[in-house]
């Protein structure tokens, strides 16, 4: 069904505005997956933060004109599925995901930071982990001197019998020294 030109402007503005809030940009070639396995994709990016549309690919380019995005204007050709994320990995990763399961559905490319994406781009920016799993590795990072510290201290204490019992060894050795002066 063909959109009228007021209709047009309107997709084309919303496309505007997922644009200017997105980090990436993820194109996808959807022919030959079947209205379930859509409906599957599409719920499992709307609960990851995703905004995946079906455009005309001319409407699609118009709407990325003067953004980030502007640099994979060229790829936009044949049936494709945009996905829009304002997490940078988020699109990636949901496509990427849906890819290894259902063989129909082919990356195409991306874009990120202004930079367009292949195929083995989109799936690396979708192997890097999530924020909160980054925030855990950073911590445990951090962590790491200080319990090897501690492993050490307690490993040392244990050997020299404890920390209570070396106190009254240390005691002995001291009074004599201290008669002889």
């Amino acid at each position: 069904m063909s959109l009228n030109r007021s209709e047009k402007e309107a997709v084309i503005e919303q496309v505007t505005g997922l644009a200017a809030k997105a980090q990436t940009l993820v194109m996808a070639e959807y022919r030959g997956i079947t209205v379930a396995d859509m409906t599957k994709l599409r719920n499992d990016a709307r609960s990851k933060g995703v905004t995946l549309s079906v455009l005309k690919n001319t409407l699609a380019r118009r709407a990325v004109a003067g953004s980030a995005f502007e640099v994979v204007g060229d790829q936009m050709t044949g049936p494709l599925i945009y996905g829009f994320s304002v997490d940078a990995t988020a699109a990636a990763k949901v496509v990427a995901d849906f890819a290894k399961t259902n063989d129909k559905l082919v990356i195409r490319g991306g874009a990120y930071g202004g930079k367009s994406l292949d195929v083995n781009g989109v799936k690396a920016l979708a192997s890097i982990p999530s924020k909160e799993v980054l925030l855990a590795q950073l911590c445990g990072l951090l962590m790491s001197p200080m319990s090897r510290t501690a492993v050490v201290l307690s490993a040392l204490a244990a050997k020299k019998g404890g920390g209570a019992e070396a106190a009254p060894e240390a005691g002995p050795e001291v009074a004599p020294e201290a008669a002889a002066a």
